[in-house]
């Protein structure tokens, strides 16, 4: 075999991510790490994403500890990759250089080996200082250039008249904005910087084969670094769209184990490996090794069954031991031929019956019609669960191309799926209670309207701009303009610092929310180690105290959510348009500014409190 393609292996993160909201505890990982080790695997994609978040959010775990622990079990022998969003890093603000540097010196210090670069604009002004840091810091520079469609133009056609028809102007074709030139002058852009890999991340899986075979040359032509292909098979091209990207050269592959592959997350490394062998490609990947994970993945799997998207399990296969039935060991080599007449309708037919044979999900509908990642389907999903508005989530779905056009074609892709995301829901809880579409947008939303993200792929209207900010002007982030958290003294804990160290007080300026509520936890459990044990006191049980009834005008809460902060207190006069509060609702941050006037008898919530929608927070007198 001549050729080889190496393999990054994302199970641990975006696999984790895609198909299980990110809850694979330390104690998993640490039961699959002696099997990685014999893997052999190129690079391992363990942390960034949505990890530093959710690690703290849901398993009260640390997400420094969490890559220390994976670098030290794999003792070098697979390069280990984050991803991050360059200036936004993992966080929904610009951060200055100083902070930049700070996080990638903490994490090449904690075994960091490769940084995945991203912009959610593709705005490679908020790369460049990334780049520059990870290559000095002694990192590896991956570049990400984030693809996407132009959106379907689903405005319908003004009727017109017979003679309008037959002597009018015919419309003209609205210019097409993601072309391959697009993606290759990010690609060039990336390596004139100092990338070293350059990697085509396609975060919704919406690649087709057909493009993958116009683009994949010109990428491997036009850049001096190895190439490597990121996709997902959510819409049900990622298993087709990886085949041609191999056929056409590409040099690394991005790729799941088997219980953690297909479906919303990447394809399965066992299909690509049956598909290499038929193609004499050498998969850089010791299989066997691969085999004990996927075994020990499997009772992993059940364990996450509360998260589970698919529900359902793919039926056991191992690819060095199992002997395929004739009709379907003929879909490989039906897939193999197809892509190389660069027949897309066959490509598609083959692979996917390929996957309906194993019992993976079949194609996503909805997802491929929004044009949406299955990363950010799954998050809609779970948040209007818990704000119990499930029944507008097709409403949502289908606002999802009208929003992203209001807000300058931006990719779908973190932090952007989110906020954009957010917004529909908004939009679609908006028109259900009869209100205007944008009668109520995130802190994120606005900053991404306002300019502050960066420059979009579109340039936004200056009065859809005016609508939602109050001023026509763009006007970008001014990282002078951050400021540093505060580390308060906790003297209900013993005195101690919120934040112990530099490595904590990063994850105060990343995650300030989400890591202010875990360090405090931390803080708690600490103190109550260093305490003597208290003998048992007998319980006595107290009255409840009587409740005062609301008898004022009271504010209420639009939509549910989690209170960060709050801005007014008893005695304060509120007019129209003050804010009141801040409050997190699908990890957006929301202003709540007053409906009423009037001065403020009683807040009727607490810093911490979970509110429901339509929830009373304020009572005026």
């Amino acid at each position: 075999m001549n050729k080889k393609l190496r393999i990054r292996d994302l199970t641990l993160r975006d696999g984790q991510q895609s198909l299980f909201a990110t809850r694979l505890n330390q104690d998993c990982i640490n039961r699959l790490l002696p099997y990685y080790k014999d893997a052999g695997f190129y690079a391992m994609e363990v942390w960034g994403g949505a990890v530093p978040d959710s690690v703290m959010r849901y398993l009260g775990e640390n997400p420094w500890d969490r890559l220390k622990s994976i670098s030290e079990a794999m003792g070098g022998k697979s390069l280990l990759t984050a991803l991050s969003r360059g200036r936004n890093l993992f966080g929904y603000v610009p951060y200055p250089n100083t902070v930049l540097e700070g996080f990638y010196k903490e994490a090449i210090k904690d075994g960091l080996n490769v940084m995945r670069i991203f912009d959610a604009l593709n705005d490679l002004d908020n790369v460049r200082s990334s780049v520059k840091l990870i290559n000095e810091l002694g990192g590896i520079a991956d570049g990400a250039v984030c693809y996407t469609v132009d959106p379907k133009d689903d405005e319908p056609e003004a009727k017109v008249g017979f003679f309008a028809r037959l002597f009018g102007k015919k419309p003209a074709e609205k210019k097409k904005i993601f072309t391959d030139e697009y993606f290759i002058e990010k690609a060039k852009g990336f390596e004139e910087m100092g990338a070293k890999i350059i990697t085509l991340k396609d975060m919704a899986g919406l690649v087709n084969p057909a493009r993958i075979a116009s683009l994949m040359p010109k990428l491997k032509a036009n850049v001096n670094v190895p190439v490597d292909f990121h996709t997902h098979c959510t819409p049900g091209y990622g298993l087709a769209s990886a085949l041609m990207a191999i056929i056409h050269g590409v040099d690394i592959l991005d790729t799941n184990i088997w219980y953690f592959g297909e479906g919303s997350a990447a394809p399965a490394i066992e299909l690509i490996y049956v598909f290499c062998k038929k193609l004499g490609v050498e998969v850089e990947a010791n299989m066997e090794a691969v085999g004990k994970i996927r075994a020990e993945l499997k009772n992993v799997r059940k364990e996450l069954k509360a998260f589970d998207l698919a529900k359902s399990f793919p039926n056991d296969f191992d690819p060095l031991n199992d002997t395929l039935p004739a009709n379907i060991d003929a879909k490989f080599d039906e897939a193999i031929a197809a892509a190389k007449a660069n027949n897309e309708e066959a490509l598609l037919d083959a692979c996917h019956a390929i996957e309906d044979y194993f019992n993976f999900p079949k194609p996503n509908l909805i997802v491929k019609t929004a044009e949406v990642p299955g990363g950010m389907y799954s998050n809609m999903v779970a948040q209007l669960k818990s704000l119990g508005a499930e029944d507008v989530l097709n409403d949502a779905m289908a606002l999802i191309p009208k929003v992203r056009r209001d807000a300058g074609l931006v990719p779908l892709v973190t932090p952007t799926s989110q906020i954009v995301g957010s917004q529909a829901v908004m939009v679609a809880l908006s028109r259900k209670k009869g209100n205007a579409d944008y009668a109520n947008v995130s802190n994120q939303f606005s900053a991404l309207i306002k300019g502050e993200y960066g420059k979009t792929p579109v340039p936004i209207d200056p009065a859809f701009r005016q609508q939602i900010t109050g001023d026509a002007t763009e006007h970008p982030y001014d990282v002078a303009s951050y400021k540093m958290p505060e580390n308060p003294e906790l003297a209900e804990f013993g005195g101690v610092k919120l934040a112990k160290n530099d490595a904590e007080y990063l994850l105060m300026q990343l995650l300030p929310a989400v890591a202010n509520g875990f360090l405090r936890k931390l803080r708690e459990t600490e103190y109550q180690a260093t305490k003597p044990a208290e003998p048992a006191k007998e319980e006595v049980k107290e009255e409840a105290a009587a409740v005062e009834p609301i008898t004022g005008p009271t504010f209420k809460a639009p939509m549910g959510g989690k209170v960060l902060e709050i801005s007014v207190k008893p005695g304060d006069t509120v007019k129209l348009g003050t804010k009141v509060l801040v409050y997190e609702a699908m990890k957006m941050e929301n202003d709540l500014t007053a409906d009423i006037e009037g001065k403020v008898k009683r807040v009727l919530v607490n810093v911490g409190d979970v509110i429901a929608t339509n929830q009373p927070l304020v009572e005026f007198e």
